[in-house]
């Protein structure tokens, strides 16, 4: 099919405005499918995504429509995730088309997110075509989320297109405004092959399958091809595109979206955003890639048998394949054997990765509490980036420890504001400037560190705005604040797994907890167990595990009473010469559980 008449989009919003549920609208419109395969969630191909109602993975697919001027074009859409976690997926997605469906709720309006992909969008400069999505609902105010398109988003509300994917009200219209102003894609025709390969998965019988989008030449089936970053040649085994499922093909011209199948064996030799070209006449320069993502979050995982790490070792290196997000290298632990320091873009994103370790590899793992990178000055002048508590240097040579911080976007009714005010404050956090957004919401433009938003922000977030609160968030460097390494002492010996690096002013009541859960899952001695919190050599927090008494006078029965106070002193004296050199063993289990709890 010629390149005029060749269309790539992809679906973009916050979280649960309907994206998918449009994608499967459009594959029905269209013929893509058959009756027989409908289904919800077409595109969700894996079992997390249906379960937990997200997209995660952005799926590609090609249709055919015919136009009302009579023309047949070719439309290939690529449906996105919406969580803040996922946006580097978005980001590559878009970088293989040049549209985007831009969808906004019509009963709760322009989102945080929203906002985010919107900007994702414009960064690369593709023409965006505003869909107001579930106008069936009751609480639908259509001409309100108009005035934010134009207010909040500076996007012409005159070409927005209302539609309900749920019902199939408006999806002609869509398709229309698809073909009439998203443009063709380009083709610098110099005679040179460039495809860009925006994700891969990996396939246990054919290698490595890699997703691509083709810029100029065209690729056939025997053709030798060469990836540009490793300047390694394979010959095209297969190649297609996917209608939704894989559809082999005999080329791949330019402007099409497809898969491509060549002899790659290991998940190394393919990197997201390379170049695939011509072996015989290789494009004088490779295609612009996409920005490096670094993760922000970082976390141990290890297996709960020690003999399953080498299986865990394989796991994640086929998970790292389609999830160029996710970073490992090896590590070890005194307490928990050998395991890999794994670097996320958030938690969620973290949840999902150790889901799916469990789900399609079948590992059973624990993940040790999440923690950032520090960047650390030390006395000498030097500076180290620390990822692992157990890595820091000692107090007297630490000049200065400074925290990665991010620009939280939150968007919330007004009535809110007080108490997501507060919360910001209580997580150290700094309201900048308050935007208001209509009569009803406001923005709050906060700076926040990246630690303290890890683990329940959001969820605090929500509850506190009784589901209407979003938020967005981006880096936003490093600053230097009062931070210091807490150690858990049992008996008097310091445990690595339990160290964390905190604020001075959160340590006590971060000790406390920890010194409570360790309690309930350390089992009892035969003397006094304590279980300290301590900063440097001073301790803030502590916890006693009461003796296991054995009843030593159980066999004395009538007598003199000076038999029995001998047979405990005796005792006594055994048990404080067991304080001396006694050593507490923790079971696994009460690393699991606590690590679990956190």
């Amino acid at each position: 099919m010629a390149i005029e008449r060749t269309r790539n989009f992809s679906i973009i919003a916050h979280i649960d405005h309907g994206k998918t549920t449009l994608s499967d609208r459009l594959l029905e419109f269209t013929k893509t499918i058959s009756e027989r395969q409908k289904q919800d969630q077409l595109l969700d191909a894996m079992d997390l995504e249906r379960e937990r109602g997200i997209t995660i993975k952005a799926h590609p697919v090609c249709m055919s429509y015919k136009a009302r001027d009579g023309q047949i074009y070719k439309l290939n859409l690529l449906d996105t995730p919406g969580h803040v976690d996922f946006s580097y997926e978005v980001s590559r997605s878009l970088a293989a088309c040049e549209g985007a469906l831009l969808l906004v709720d019509a009963s709760q309006g322009v989102e945080a997110q929203t906002v985010a992909n919107l900007n994702l969008a414009l960064g690369q400069k593709l023409e965006v075509i505003a869909v107001i999505n579930k106008i069936d609902l009751p609480s639908a105010d259509v001409d309100k989320v108009k005035r934010q398109l134009e207010d909040i988003l500076q996007l012409p509300s005159d070409n927005a297109v209302p539609a309900s994917a749920k019902m199939g009200i408006g999806i002609e219209d869509i398709l229309e405004a698809i073909v009439k102003h998203v443009p063709a894609p380009k083709d610098p025709a110099d005679g040179y092959l460039r495809a860009s390969v925006f994700d891969s998965v990996f396939d246990a019988y054919r290698g490595v399958v890699s997703y691509v989008r083709i810029v100029s030449g065209t690729i056939t089936r025997g053709q030798r091809i060469r990836m540009m970053s490793t300047g390694l040649d394979y010959e095209v085994k297969d190649l297609g595109v996917f209608r939704p499922k894989m559809t082999a093909c005999e080329k791949l011209e330019p402007g099409d979206v497809g898969y491509l199948i060549a002899n790659v064996k290991t998940t190394a030799d393919v990197k997201i955003g390379d170049t695939i070209t011509e072996s015989r006449r290789p494009s004088p320069e490779p295609l612009p890639g996409f920005k490096e993502i670094h993760p922000l979050v970082f976390s141990g995982i290890y297996p709960v048998s020690t003999d399953d790490f080498e299986s865990l070792k394989a796991a994640v290196g086929k998970l790292q394949i389609n999830d160029s997000a996710f970073t490992f290298m090896a590590e070890s632990s005194a307490a928990l054997g050998f395991g890999f320091r794994c670097g996320f873009l958030g938690l969620l994103h973290m949840e999902i990765v150790q889901e799916r370790l469990r789900r399609e590899f079948n590992m059973d793992v624990i993940s040790t509490y999440p923690s950032v990178i520090y960047e650390v000055r030390k006395t000498d002048g030097t500076e180290v980036m620390v990822d692992n508590p157990c890595f820091l240097p000692p107090a007297q040579q630490i000049e200065e420890i400074r925290e990665p911080t991010v620009k939280v976007f939150i968007m919330i009714p007004n009535e809110y504001i007080g108490d997501i005010m507060q919360l910001v404050m209580d997580k150290r956090g700094q309201v900048n400037n308050t935007e208001t957004l209509d009569d009803r919401r406001v923005m709050l433009h906060t700076l926040l560190p990246l630690n303290e938003i890890l683990v329940d922000f959001n969820d605090k977030l929500k509850s506190l705005t009784r589901g209407y609160g979003s938020m967005d968030y981006e880096h936003a460097g490093y600053r230097a604040d009062d931070l210091v390494k807490m150690d858990m002492l049992i008996a008097g010996e310091p445990v690595d797994a339990f160290s964390c690096i905190v604020h001075r002013s959160k340590a006590e009541s971060r000790g406390r907890q920890l010194a409570a859960k360790l309690k309930e899952v350390i089992p009892q001695q035969l003397f006094v167990v304590a279980i300290q919190a301590a900063i440097g050599g001073k301790v803030i927090a502590r916890e006693s595990i009461s003796a296991l008494r054995k009843d030593v006078t159980a066999k004395c029965y009538g007598g003199d009473i000076t038999r029995k106070r001998k047979l405990l002193e005796k005792q006594k004296e055994g048990k404080k010469k067991m304080k001396a050199i006694g050593r507490v063993n923790i079971p696994q289990e009460a690393f699991i559980e606590v690590l679990k709890t956190n």
